[in-house]
């Protein structure tokens, strides 16, 4: 079972001093963060919204780095285009309030040290997930195991709610009836304000919403799916019917498709990059293969499509699956400072995604899929 829970902006009151300088926070400074988060939110339950003194993360950071903010489907909740589930500082002081800490960035283990580097102005920004164990009772989005997995997570980080929780692909033996009926429940018990799927496919949402509809419980808004340019046909075929048709919207995921597209496997595999890991393994015999050599020559050529619009190829690939419509936030993966800076700068070269453009892409990639759209035309 996998439950990953996002947090984004809750409108907390920023305090006097310059939190921008601030690269450590004390357990003290945490603890008591920890304490006003707990107070705020509360109230935020309780009125719905602040006064306009207070400063939103969106009229404080947004407008200093270009952050564009979305709906979640077709849900009241915005998020930031760009979200991250490492490296939280660094995001939120460029206008990020999404992240994400599935527990496969973690080994399956308790993230735990995320608020850590938060000061008291972002710790509502943390996010962490609970890992289900590997007994055959402690697997699947059984009703206990979402609520007991969600309570676990909200008293471990000593907060009162979040926003969204994603549930992992169901198994088998688990009715949907009971997984949206629990879903429903942590939301009505003021647990969590929306529900989301991650890796489920169009028939699965679809049935979640159906079973919803026949017995008045919540839907879920948001899909996680894997997209970037060599991964298109679930965000572009399957997900715009559902978002049409049941306000099911898109977060992405990977879209530097686990580093491939960055262009640092051009001449091979490096000792220090993810592909020379045993773990993956998998990656190393994909980028080798055959498809993965026709992948980097399509690479070199948006390169010169990059160059062309200012960009890094990374930059490209990140504003790219931003210029679709239907993704309402795309989750980054960095591991330094510098590749997170690099990433955000995607939202600059936005505005250059201009229909021309993206014919160009689409022309070297020669994988655009074909809609329902395309064959009325």
């Amino acid at each position: 079972m996998q439950v990953s829970i996002a947090c984004t902006d809750h409108n907390l009151k920023r305090g006097n001093g310059d939190h921008s300088k601030q690269s450590t926070t004390s357990p003290n400074v945490v603890n008591q963060a920890r304490a006003k988060f707990r107070t705020v939110a509360i109230i935020a339950r309780s009125f719905g919204s602040f006064t306009p003194r207070h400063i939103s993360l969106k009229e404080s950071t947004g407008k200093h780095t270009g952050m564009k903010y979305r709906n979640l489907g077709k849900s009241g909740l915005r998020v930031s285009c760009l979200g991250l589930e490492q490296l939280m500082t660094i995001a939120y002081e460029s206008g990020v309030n999404l992240f994400d800490t599935a527990e496969v960035y973690a080994g399956g283990r308790w993230v735990s040290h995320k608020p850590v580097c938060l000061n008291e102005a972002q710790l509502q920004q943390s996010a962490l997930s609970y890992a289900g164990g590997q007994a055959e009772t402690e697997r699947g989005l059984s009703r206990k195991h979402i609520i007991e997995g969600l309570k676990g997570s909200l008293q471990r980080l000593q907060m009162e709610y979040v926003d969204v929780v994603f549930a992992n692909r169901p198994d088998s033996n688990t009715p949907m009836e009971e997984i949206v009926r629990a879903m429903t429940y942590v939301i009505n018990q003021g647990m969590v304000m929306y529900w989301g799927t991650s890796r489920w496919t169009a028939m699965e949402i679809m049935e979640a919403y159906s079973v919803a509809r026949q017995f008045n419980l919540i839907p879920p808004v948001c899909e996680q799916a894997e997209y970037h340019l060599f991964q298109r046909e679930k965000v572009e075929v399957q997900l715009p019917e559902l978002y049409h048709k049941i306000g099911v919207g898109a977060m992405t995921w990977s879209p530097l498709a686990c580093g491939i597209i960055t262009g640092k496997y051009e001449n091979g595999i490096p000792e220090a990059s993810r592909a020379s890991m045993k773990s993956y393994q998998w990656l190393k015999e994909k980028i080798v293969s055959e498809d993965g050599r026709k992948q980097q020559a399509k690479l070199k050529e948006l390169n010169h499509i990059a160059e062309k619009l200012g960009c890094t190829l990374p930059q490209l690939a990140v504003a790219w699956c931003l210029r679709n419509e239907g993704v309402s936030s795309v989750l980054l993966g960095t591991s330094n400072p510098d590749q997170l800076t690099e990433n955000l700068g995607a939202i600059q070269i936005l505005p250059k995604m201009t229909s021309h453009v993206v014919s160009d892409i689409d022309h070297i990639l020669g994988n655009r899929p074909c809609t329902k759209k395309d064959y009325r035309s």
